[in-house]
């Protein structure tokens, strides 16, 4: 009977690879078509490999806990001439060496490709350091120069690093250059330094601040007060969080001025089609950002039952693959964590983000009692890219925002 090939699928538009989690079925066992049978996960979620026929499982050779490139191949199942008729499945595997094995070598499972004698991996009780963004740790005092020459670059890709990897490192080259034996000094000198493989979240996480950061990004900001937001929250049922008065106040501000929306392409300035605005989430080693789609239109009970739902499934990393596709801003509450004062850095697609710190009472002038009074004031930062937007345009939005706020029943 012929083999039919498990190979690694699209899971996404913009996914080149997923780990895998686990194995829902082994050798020898019988599954029928479309049966899942590894679990994955991407930089968003936990995702299923199904099978494209009935057979028997003859074997995986993918590991748990390795990425794999899509197309890679990840095991076979045993089927028979009728069940290939019966569901159109027309890639007979004959010739295994034809498919991408990615089974990797045991040195790939470090950070970067090292091949050094005096390289141990550390024990178990002398890492102390959580999952970080993959790279070389950063001693303090050093700088190093941007160019890089066609010979370094080939090295940093033998060891899977990007620029901002090699900042750490003081370069001894003409107008303090890095050069490859700068490179190969500075990995002797951490080769014994203790790691730990940064998780797919991370990676992704990394290599979209990347991205964002090749902009020029400002940000400001300014005080509100939250009393009257506050008072109207007591009032409904189900109370909507802060997060969501902000979402809807700077949906419709941004309804109001279009033109900040937008992100440069060329010496274009693309335009938002809808006001779709993403929600930061916390989850496991990272950051999600679901979309609530035409935040504009929807009341505040609408955007809570979404919010609920997207939040859940984030948490769960099942969101599915174009929820956070398209969005044009996103709102970030960090005062969650306690947080006062920030500076959000939006996504690369994206030209704003605007953050909310936590509230704390203050004294405030009041005119109408002519008295310092308490009230519960955050502080709301906007971050954009400086070439859209300038800080006039910022601040229109800031003041739309807080002027919402300040009448929320108009939201």
């Amino acid at each position: 009977m012929p083999d039919i090939p498990i190979l690694m699928p699209q899971l996404g538009e913009s996914i080149a690879e997923a780990t895998i989690v686990s194995f829902n079925a082994q050798p020898g066992d019988a599954v029928v078509a479309d049966q899942e049978v590894i679990e994955v996960e991407t930089n968003k979620a936990t995702m299923g490999v199904t099978t494209l026929c009935g057979g028997i499982v003859k074997e995986f050779v993918a590991r748990e806990g390795v990425s794999y490139a899509v197309g890679s191949l990840l095991g076979y199942i045993e089927v028979t001439e009728e069940e290939m008729a019966r569901t159109g499945v027309t890639v007979p595997m004959e010739k295994r060496e034809s498919f991408q094995d990615d089974r990797p070598k045991e040195e790939e499972n470090l950070h970067f490709k090292i091949d050094r004698e005096d390289y141990r991996e550390p024990k178990s009780s002398e890492i102390a350091i959580e999952p970080n963004v993959k790279g070389l740790p950063v001693p303090t005092g050093t700088k190093g120069a941007s160019y890089i020459s066609p010979r370094m670059r080939a090295r940093m890709d033998e060891l899977g690093l990007q620029a901002a990897d090699i900042s750490a490192i003081v370069g001894s080259g003409s107008g303090g250059r890095v050069t490859v034996e700068d490179l190969e000094a500075f990995v002797d000198y951490i080769a014994t330094w203790p790691s730990s493989k940064a998780s797919p979240m991370r990676r992704a996480v990394a290599d979209s601040m990347r991205r964002s950061w090749t902009r020029p990004l400002a940000t400001v900001g300014m005080p509100i007060v939250l009393d009257t937001v506050l008072k109207h929250r007591a009032e409904q049922s189900p109370k909507p969080g802060l997060t969501l008065y902000i979402l809807r106040a700077f949906a419709l501000a941004l309804k109001n001025h279009p033109e900040t929306a937008g992100y440069l392409l060329g010496e274009s300035v693309v335009h938002p089609r809808g006001f779709d605005i993403g929600v930061a989430v916390q989850v496991d080693d990272g950051v999600l950002v679901p979309l609530i789609r035409e935040a504009d239109t929807k009341s505040l009970s609408e955007l809570t039952a979404e919010y609920t739902r997207l939040v859940d499934l984030a948490r769960a990393k099942k969101l599915p693959a174009d929820a956070t596709k398209g969005g044009i801003a996103t709102v970030t509450n960090f005062g969650t964590f306690g947080l006062t004062w920030g500076t959000p850095i939006p996504l690369p697609n994206e030209t704003l983000i605007l953050g909310m710190g936590a509230g704390v009472k203050k004294p405030v002038w009041s005119d109408s009692v002519e008295a310092f009074v308490p009230v519960i004031e955050s502080e709301l930062n906007l971050t954009f890219d400086h070439r859209v937007v300038d800080g006039g345009g910022a601040g229109i939005i800031l003041q739309d925002v807080k002027r919402l706020l300040q009448n929320p029943s108009d939201l």
